[in-house]
């Protein structure tokens, strides 16, 4: 397992970085994923032989936001 910080910039609100962990989560290869509405860091910890970094912003990105 490996684990990344990415910047989620312009949170809406609270829920929102919920749902944005909560669909990570879900995804093939990622054993778990925070993120804090405050500071719009999002921590992920993925097995990169399943999920690449690409795969967990597209991801990000299906919600709206994007991850750097």
């Amino acid at each position: 397992m490996e684990k990344i910080t990415l910047q989620v910039n312009d949170l809406a609100c609270p829920d929102c970085a919920g749902k944005i962990a909560e669909l990570l989560k879900k995804q093939k290869g990622v054993e778990d994923a925070n993120i804090s509405f405050m500071s719009g860091k999002l921590n992920v910890n993925y097995d990169p032989e399943v999920i690449s970094v690409d795969e967990i912003k597209k991801t990000v990105s299906k919600l709206g936001y994007k991850a750097m």
